[in-house]
């Protein structure tokens, strides 16, 4: 098999029984982008020059010993909004088109020392606002199953570039989905992980108590390696949990899901939901009960609420974050100003694209004197309620079965004039935000038009290890993560 075609844990398995070199791994990986980057466009930079020289020198020192640490020589792709120091990192905005961080996110910099070997950075909404990768400065990722269809946002990029074998694997970032919906759209599996678990270090922030890094892969097996090799403690983090980091590869042990109860929240499956996803979701629920999952009907009340929810708190978490882009220090700087005050006017205006814009106008409105407590402080207290809501589910069952999102990948332009339908695309994923719980997305099928359908399992915090044994069970009893996009 080509080395390309191999999953990350099987490629681990390779280097370090010595059967391939990290050169070769950066040369295939290097063909196969000359293959098919030109049409799927998954990276704003490529590390072309400084990947070859690190495999070169990891070669080097391996001759005649061969212990080797998780991600050893593993290629993998960083979406554009994780610092990586002395490689240009941008948020695929102009603000940033010229960053080059001096330091390393804490995520990056355990990959290092681990020896992993960075191929690129790949493509995103701008500053992770979106759910097309239509919104980057770069222009859009297109998705591997039909290149006239989005890939799915914020994370578009790194699942683009997972699906298209141009990468091992990659991490991407979910705010309100920006991990699941893109892995949905794209027919790989993408992991948001329970806040805090992973360090949002270096993490360029677009709403920081929602924002959480985690690992899209091409099967449960990878999530399960890749996230063993970036959770963990961060100091540098305030909000980063104190607590062991389990080896989630032995959750992978058990097939089945004997003892565990499923619950199925009835207002996932409500009006406006495409019935190709319905009847996909609703099979794969079977799938479930016949591993041995106890199907429970369970409700979810307030998620009709949550879309609001979000878009009051993380639009006013982005107005407040984004409030340091003001050409004074880093980025972007107006040219041709008379004053301060211009100067800040001319650099946002110039350095953020519209629907960037528009999310700091609505999170400076909400802020506002007068409006604090009618929405703002609103939003918080709902979204309390919505967090007791899967706490009091997660009395009776111990995972959470729901479609990832309404439909399949969506055409190029189709809601780009409407940002609500485009809102809504999230619908399914921004509640699991907003309560801090983990959640998975993995194939479950195809629509009728040959897209991939995701199907999202929800876990209670912190335990990734029975989210990813249910995950694992059902994506061994199907053959959906061995069908492959073929790029014309």
């Amino acid at each position: 098999m080509s080395i390309h075609k191999l999953s990350l844990y099987e490629l681990h398995k390779k280097f370090t029984a010595g059967e391939v070199t990290a050169t070769e791994i950066v040369r295939a990986y290097g063909l196969r982008i000359g293959q098919v980057e030109s049409k799927v466009k998954a990276y704003i930079t490529q590390a072309k020059d400084s990947v070859m020289a690190q495999a070169s020198a990891l070669d080097a020192s391996l001759k005649g010993w061969r212990r080797t640490s998780p991600m050893m020589g593993m290629p993998l792709a960083i979406k554009d909004n994780i610092c990586t120091e002395g490689v240009r990192t941008t948020c695929a905005s102009q603000m940033l088109g010229n960053f080059v961080p001096p330091y390393d996110a804490t995520v990056i910099a355990k990959l290092r020392t681990q020896g992993y070997l960075l191929i690129g950075k790949t493509n995103l909404d701008e500053f992770a606002m979106g759910s097309s990768t239509e919104n980057s400065a770069f222009g859009p990722s297109r998705n591997p199953w039909n290149l006239q269809c989005v890939p799915g946002g914020s994370s578009g990029g790194s699942a683009a570039a997972v699906a298209a074998d141009e990468c091992a694997a990659a991490l991407g970032s979910d705010t309100g989905g920006s991990i699941r919906q893109p892995a949905a759209f794209c027919g790989v599996v993408g992991l948001k992980p329970t806040y805090g678990l992973v360090s949002r270090y270096g993490l360029i922030a677009f709403a920081s108590s929602l924002d959480q890094i985690g690992p899209i892969t091409k099967d449960v097996t990878d999530s399960a390696f890749l996230l063993g090799a970036i959770a963990g403690h961060d100091p540098l983090d305030s909000t980063s949990a104190d607590r062991p980091v389990p080896d989630y590869l032995k959750a992978l042990k058990k097939k089945d899901l004997k003892r565990l109860k499923v619950g199925v929240p009835v207002e996932f499956f409500a009006e406006g939901l495409d019935p190709d996803v319905e009847l996909t979701v609703r099979a794969a629920i079977q799938e479930l009960k016949a591993l041995g999952g106890e199907i429970k009907e369970i409700q979810l009340p307030r998620t009709d609420a949550a879309v609001a929810t979000y878009y009051v708190l993380a639009t006013a978490e982005a107005s407040s974050n984004l409030a340091r882009y003001d050409g004074v220090k880093f980025g972007l700087r107006a040219k041709e100003t008379k004053d301060l005050l211009e100067l800040y006017l001319k650099t946002r205006q110039e350095g953020f694209g519209p629907e960037v814009k528009r999310r700091i106008m609505l999170g400076t409105y909400v802020l506002s004197a007068g409006y604090y407590d009618a929405y703002y402080g609103k939003a918080q207290a709902v979204r309390t309620l919505i967090r007791q809501d899967f706490e009091a589910a997660f009395q009776d069952v111990d995972l959470i079965v729901t479609p990832v999102a309404p439909t399949p990948a969506f055409k190029f332009g189709a809601k780009a004039d409407d940002p609500l339908q485009m809102y809504l695309s999230d619908i399914f994923t921004i509640s699991v935000n907003l309560a801090g719980v983990p959640a998975i997305s993995l194939p479950c099928g195809f629509s009728r038009s040959g897209l991939p359908i995701g199907l999202q399992l929800i876990g209670r915090p912190f335990e990734e290890e029975t989210l990813l044994r249910a995950a694992y069970a059902y994506e061994q009893s199907t053959q959906w993560k061995t069908k492959k996009p073929v790029i014309r």
